[in-house]
């Protein structure tokens, strides 16, 4: 008897609730919270207290123990409590400043890397590329800095002060 069967029937089975969950995501009252207002406080639901505020999350309880998604319970209170229930900034007026700043910083980020970062690179190393002489540290012959001969009596004279 074989087992190929048996297998594939597992896996078959192993994928199913998978495919089932991946087909809506879950939504949850914190999930739509934070994008609705509260149509009485002006105030992100999430926020907001009192009689209203809790209706309106009531509503939305209600509408996702029915199954619905995010974008269908929002359609859903737009529906009852009109535009301005939603937590989204006017499309006139001063409402498109919250739009359009992100834009213009992003915008000159951008140009500012498109304008820098060339002249970073082509930056020589420093003494690579400009003819400078090797310092000190270059000279070594092991790990220890090469010292002159008065700096090396100066730091003698500074350890005998310490060994007292």
């Amino acid at each position: 008897m074989s087992r190929a069967p048996l297998v594939l029937a597992a896996l078959l089975l192993a994928l199913l609730p998978a495919a089932a969950l991946g087909a809506t995501p879950k939504v949850d009252l914190v999930d739509v919270e934070d994008e609705v207002m509260c149509v009485t406080c002006k105030v992100p639901l999430n926020i907001a207290e009192g009689a209203q505020p809790d209706s309106q999350r009531a509503l939305i309880r209600d509408l996702i123990a029915q199954g619905k998604t995010k974008a269908q319970i929002k359609q859903q209170l737009v529906a009852e409590y009109g535009e301005n229930v939603l937590a989204l900034p006017e499309s006139e007026g001063v409402g498109v400043t919250a739009y359009a700043i992100p834009l213009v910083l992003g915008a000159i980020v951008l140009g500012s890397l498109a304008l820098l970062v060339p002249r970073w690179r082509r930056r020589p190393a420093a003494g690579v590329a400009t003819g400078e002489p090797a310092g000190p540290a270059d000279t070594a012959t092991d790990d220890t800095l090469a010292l002159s001969d008065v700096d090396r009596a100066r730091l003698d004279e500074d350890l005998a002060r310490y060994d007292r």
